[in-house]
């Protein structure tokens, strides 16, 4: 049994889920990838048991079979091949695997395809329909602020709701949150799900920029995200998801508006000099004047920087991590922001000041005492 394939094609599409399989996997057949042709296509699954992605390609075959092969020796032999046709014969009796091209023969082991995982059923899904870009925007925004505390399992992941008013996508570790909106996808029937960061991962390194539709479909233990001629299927987190809505600050009525990537400079300059451990600068508001200082008194570590502002409110003086400030600004394409503030021992929240009509943004980051 044979099929014939560009190998540039084939690396290219192997590369898209190769992620998720996993090196330290305790199934061996975890590590391989598995082939099925059928009327001449060719699908290609990769699982690491709880994220399952998917690919389909033409391929040039008279015979409909399947085989798992080991996926680091199959990537790593197409990425040192030319682009050309090679052609991929397997022995059904002992999973004998040879691939064929223009300059010579490579042979590898195969293994049973019966043995490798079913990919999970569709079953009483509820579906919407996402623009591929938005989507991919939705994760980037949200993603960074996922939470790694095993111990805190709903945090893990990144909480969609869909309903009436739309889909919303929230993320938070405690330290910083982020909400994301988009009002123009709704569903008349509520739902809510986490899913996980490696998932998200996975799915914005294969989303396309365009509005390319992805089919979101979901039940009450798996997404199914379907596009192109691929698909990923991942177990959602079985937690329950904090109430963010209650560490959210209603009454905000200091407001600095800044130019963010003169923050954001500003910050990444003045945060080398601040304690390694609490990575800690002061905003000082006054005016139309923001100064952003950090200092790391063991070693005597000190700078400042002032900017030129918009701030309406009492002068205010408040402590933020400033890993925490950089990765909220890196992840804005807008030019300005402003950020909301009440008290120097409350959350601050950071909003672009110019949206997208069907589209709104916030991220909160909780202030840290300052060191006097």
């Amino acid at each position: 049994m044979r099929f014939i394939i560009s190998s540039a094609q084939l690396l290219k599409n192997l590369q898209k889920i190769s992620g998720v399989i996993s090196s330290n996997t305790v199934l061996p057949i975890l590590e391989d990838f598995l082939f099925d042709i059928n009327n001449g296509k060719l699908t290609v699954t990769a699982t690491d048991l709880d994220t399952t992605m998917i690919v389909d390609m033409e391929v040039e075959s008279k015979e409909n079979f399947k085989i798992a092969i080991p996926a680091k020796i199959l990537l790593d032999s197409l990425k040192a091949l030319p682009e050309q046709p090679i052609t991929i014969a397997v022995d059904e009796n002992t999973n004998a695997i040879e691939i064929t091209t223009d300059n010579g023969k490579y042979k590898l082991s195969g293994e049973n395809s019966a043995d490798f995982p079913k990919e999970p059923v569709a079953d009483d899904v509820e579906q919407v329909s996402v623009a591929s870009n938005v989507l991919a925007n939705g994760i980037q925004k949200t993603i960074f602020a996922v939470s790694n505390d095993e111990l805190r399992i709903a945090m893990t992941g990144v909480f969609f709701t869909i309903d009436e008013n739309g889909m919303t996508l929230v993320s938070t570790d405690a330290h910083k949150l982020v909400k994301f909106n988009r009002s123009d996808i709704t569903s008349s029937n509520p739902s809510s799900f986490i899913v996980p960061k490696k998932a998200l991962n996975l799915l914005k390194g294969i989303l396309a920029n365009n509005d390319t539709a992805v089919s979101l479909q979901f039940n009450k233990s798996n997404a199914f995200f379907v596009f192109d001629n691929a698909k990923l299927i991942c177990r959602l987190v079985d937690a329950r998801y904090p109430d963010y809505n209650a560490v959210i600050p209603k009454d905000n009525p200091n407001l600095l508006t800044i130019n963010k990537d003169d923050l954001h400079a500003a910050l990444r300059r003045t945060s080398i000099f601040s304690n390694k451990t609490t990575h800690q600068v002061v905003l000082r508001l006054s005016g139309s004047e923001l100064s952003v200082s950090a200092q790391d008194l063991d070693f005597s570590n000190e700078a400042s920087e002032k900017l030129v502002c918009e701030y309406q409110g009492d002068p205010m003086e408040i402590g933020f991590n400033a890993k925490f400030l950089i990765e909220m600004l890196s992840t804005l394409d807008n030019a300005e922001i402003v950020m909301e503030l009440s008290t120097p021992n409350r959350a601050g929240i950071i909003k672009p000041t110019d949206k997208n009509e069907n589209e709104d943004l916030m991220m909160l980051v909780m202030p840290v005492m300052i060191n006097v």
